[in-house]
């Protein structure tokens, strides 16, 4: 089939390109010994009783609308609401389990794999936003 044959390297491709998404440069990040700042002897001073307590960064928010648009929106057209590529995923009979396995292992030569590009809990989010996804509303992040 010619659309198999055309499939397959954009599948390698964007595959390679999400693995490698997020991986810093070697250039970016000097790691050596010479890189980093020297040890002070002084122990680090223990916090005022009247001082606020320093705030803890909070967790990184996965923002699915945006994942989808960029990854998955080239095959799943408008946020997976028409079909494209791929099928339209709104209002799909498919099952939640299905659609999680599918994103996570993929299928050969028509869908790439992004288990190890999202966590368990990311695919569940994007299950959720695919899930509630209406005609002619904009598509919220769940």
């Amino acid at each position: 089939m010619k659309t198999h044959r055309l499939l397959s390297p954009f599948v390698m491709a964007s595959t390679l390109v999400l693995a490698f998404a997020g991986v810093p440069h070697a250039a970016a990040e000097d790691t050596t010994d010479a890189a980093k700042p020297a040890e002070s002897a002084k122990p680090a001073e223990a916090p005022k009783a009247d001082e606020p307590p320093k705030p803890v960064a909070a967790p990184k928010h996965f923002d699915v609308k945006n994942n989808f648009r960029n990854i998955c929106g080239f095959c799943h057209a408008d946020y997976g609401r028409k079909p494209g590529k791929g099928p339209q995923l709104m209002n799909s009979e498919r099952t939640d389990e299905f659609m999680f396995n599918r994103i996570k292992k993929g299928m050969p030569s028509r869908m790439a794999a992004f288990g190890s590009v999202y966590s368990d809990d990311d695919i569940h989010e994007i299950v959720k936003f695919i899930r509630n996804l209406k005609d002619g509303e904009e598509p919220q992040n769940p």
